[in-house]
């Protein structure tokens, strides 16, 4: 599985006109199963997002975790994270899992960032969606469970 983590200080997703998740200060979380995904690398990349430290603590060094700030989660499925660019200039998307598998290992990545007692909102996977943040730092970091 891939994420792109951004902290922010707010972000939400809107689906035609309607915010359908939200969150203050914490993480928003671009996901994207790939082919031979499984619930074990979803449920790992979520114990590695809970414990990343992203956060400032009061030295201004970077050294809390989601989980020490009580920061939140926005999670929103981005299959383009899979976009193979290698050949010419129009990106392929051979690579992200097919759709009934990205979007259950979707939820289970949700669901495991849950279980670690993070808050977490969602957008709505497979939907044309606008994603609103306020990037803190900014501050952003690839995940890939491959590497």
């Amino acid at each position: 599985m891939r994420a792109l983590l951004q902290r922010v200080t707010e972000a939400r997703v809107e689906v035609g006109g309607a915010v359908v998740g939200e969150i203050g200060p914490g993480l928003l979380i671009l996901v994207c199963a790939m082919q031979g995904d499984d619930d074990a690398m979803a449920e790992r990349l979520a114990a590695k997002v809970a414990k990343l430290r992203m956060f400032r603590d009061a030295e201004g060094k970077t050294n809390l975790s989601l989980t020490d700030t009580g920061g939140a989660a926005l999670v929103v499925s981005q299959f383009t994270l899979a976009a193979n660019t290698r050949r010419g200039n129009r990106p392929g998307f051979s690579r992200p899992a097919p759709p009934d598998e990205g979007e259950r290992l979707y939820h289970h990545f949700a669901a495991a960032l849950q279980a670690a007692s993070i808050r977490v909102a969602t957008g709505r996977f497979g939907a044309e969606m606008q994603v609103h943040l306020v990037n803190d730092g900014p501050m952003t970091i690839w995940l890939d469970t491959a590497e």
